[in-house]
């Protein structure tokens, strides 16, 4: 495997992710990508060898261990951290279309030209829903997975000992786990580490949209006329400069005031303020 190439996807990933997404990166590429290559597939990899049954039956043990286990658990994990950070891939790939986008356009209209995106990383329009789509995904197939492994096996453990009466065992026999106790602890471990991911999924995804609607209700709340006045008053009451002249106040009047004589007595009424 090339790591710089990983190092580089990683790196992309986690330069257009919030701090939540930080979080969830560290924690999926620490704690279930390295657990898995480290010490999970030595773990998990003399399962079958190590499966033995009380019968000399040819063919039974291999029958009962497909019967106790349809699906190996690191296979289980690989499919599920596939899954799991392909969508985290897709937002790096959108922004580099945006950059890339953006470059054919400066060079169409030239430097001094109007810019497709102020910023082709800031997660606004079709990249706001890419990150929020990549978010869901990753919860869901999280969710779905613990579903899987809980329908496997049961409260997500294995016990030492399973009895098996499957053809072509002459009657049930008792098979024997190899090691149960260290794949109870690596499944409890994978299986808190998923939960977590997905608790930090649903509160970056949180996090968004709160943030989302309350940019929206700032840009209403600034766009919308000053409450309780007429609207050509709250148009001119930005100006209650031009209204206002020394100690002066002209009433009745949204215009500005005529230019004031020698003797301004004569010709309006002021009001000392």
């Amino acid at each position: 495997m090339n790591w710089g190439i990983f190092e580089g996807l990683l790196s992309g990933v986690n330069k257009y992710s919030t701090a939540f997404g930080r979080i969830w990166l560290s924690l999926v590429f620490i704690f279930r990508v390295m657990v898995y290559l480290v010490a999970a597939e030595h773990v998990w990899s003399d399962d079958n060898k190590d499966f033995d049954c009380n019968t000399r039956q040819p063919g039974c043990s291999n029958v009962c261990f497909d019967e106790f286990f349809p699906v190996s658990h690191v296979r289980l994990w690989a499919l599920q951290l596939i899954l799991v950070t392909c969508p985290s891939l897709l937002v790096v790939m959108h922004v580099a279309y945006r950059k890339a986008r953006e470059k054919k356009h400066r060079e169409a209209v030239g430097e001094g030209g109007a810019r497709l995106y102020l910023d082709p990383s800031k997660k606004r329009g079709g990249l706001w829903w890419t990150y929020v789509f990549s978010l869901v995904f990753k919860a869901g197939v999280d969710a779905a997975f613990l579903y899987v492994f809980h329908s496997f096996y049961p409260k997500y453990t294995l016990p030492p000992v399973v009895k098996c009466h499957v053809a072509p065992c002459p009657n049930v026999v008792d098979c024997f786990i190899s090691k149960p106790s260290e794949k109870n602890i690596f499944t409890l471990f994978m299986v808190v580490t998923t939960a977590i991911c997905i608790l930090l999924n649903l509160v970056e995804l949180a996090y968004l949209v709160s943030k989302r609607c309350h940019e929206y209700l700032v840009a209403r709340r600034s766009r919308a006329p000053h409450k309780g006045y007429p609207s050509d008053f709250a148009t001119s009451s930005c100006k209650q400069d031009d209204l206002l002249l020394d100690n002066l106040i002209f009433l009745g009047s949204d215009t500005h005031p005529p230019v004031l004589p020698d003797h301004p007595q004569d010709h309006m009424k002021k009001t000392v303020l």
